[in-house]
């Protein structure tokens, strides 16, 4: 009787991309010490964060950055092997997580051309289960052969494939925010680049959208994704993300009236 044939393990590399990550790349690179490779892509950090993850046993290239997807695709883009995982600094693979990618790694990856997962937030020391937070799955593991970090848009990015993409259990662990105020820059920033690609691409704000779609977001993800069972956390995260949308919504008006959106650059000598 023949035995079964060996399959071949497939090497994983993870792709990080990177900017002054110092008290949170650690964590990241330790979560991942199941790959094959650790690639990350560091933006000239002021920081220690590039000598931190050399020290781990990652390879680090510095690039200036250009945008978030850009970033990302240049990433997969320097991988050693074919099948990637990206994470941001700011994320963890959980216990569950990495069994669960272990365990279709075992079986080749067969029939998937990538997997999503659930994104589990850490608001301020409580983990957020509902609402707009969460499931919140992201495909961060597919076979570069097949797609990647693609189209235009080079904030809230998201990867694809050609092919068909599984769900597996266990959560990413994600720790976006270092204070309130780095939130409140962070979405601000976020709202100008999103404002800025949909005008780019012919979207207009209306008075509509500006009085309803604010409300329409706080509406959906506090009560009907029932977002007030995480608390005050629950609460606050609910407001923060619909002044998201206030502000990206504010600006695409400013911008298709030819209205200044940022400071005006300023002459130093003034």
């Amino acid at each position: 009787m023949n035995a079964s044939p060996t399959r071949t393990r497939v090497p994983i590399s993870a792709c990080i991309i990177a900017f002054n990550e110092a008290d949170r790349i650690g964590d990241c690179l330790d979560s991942l010490a199941f790959c094959d490779e650790i690639v990350v892509v560091d933006s000239h950090s002021t920081d220690a964060t590039a000598a931190i993850a050399r020290d781990r046993g990652a390879r680090v290239i510095a690039r200036t950055f250009t945008g978030f997807r850009s970033q990302k695709q240049f990433a997969i883009e320097q991988a050693a092997h074919d099948w990637v995982l990206c994470l941001d600094a700011d994320e963890r693979v959980s216990d569950a997580l990495r069994e669960a990618i272990e365990a279709e790694r075992a079986r080749g990856f067969e029939g998937a051309a990538g997997y999503r997962f659930a994104r589990l937030s850490n608001y301020f020391g409580r983990f957020l289960r509902h609402g707009n937070a969460y499931p919140d799955r992201v495909l961060r593991l597919f076979d570069r052969r097949r797609g990647g970090w693609r189209g235009s848009r080079e904030v809230h990015e998201a990867a694809s494939v050609d092919g068909p993409v599984r769900t597996l259990r266990g959560d990413l662990i994600h720790y976006p925010y270092r204070s309130l105020s780095q939130q409140l820059a962070k979405t601000q920033r976020y709202a100008r680049m999103m404002a800025e690609h949909e005008f780019a691409r012919g979207k207009r704000a209306t008075l509509a959208k500006l009085v309803l779609s604010p409300a329409w977001r706080f509406w959906r993800g506090y009560v009907l994704r029932l977002g007030f069972l995480d608390g005050w956390h629950g609460l606050v995260y609910a407001y923060v993300r619909a002044n998201y949308v206030r502000q990206k919504a504010i600006m695409l008006w400013m911008l298709q009236r030819g209205l200044p959106v940022d400071d005006p650059p300023r002459d130093r000598a003034t």
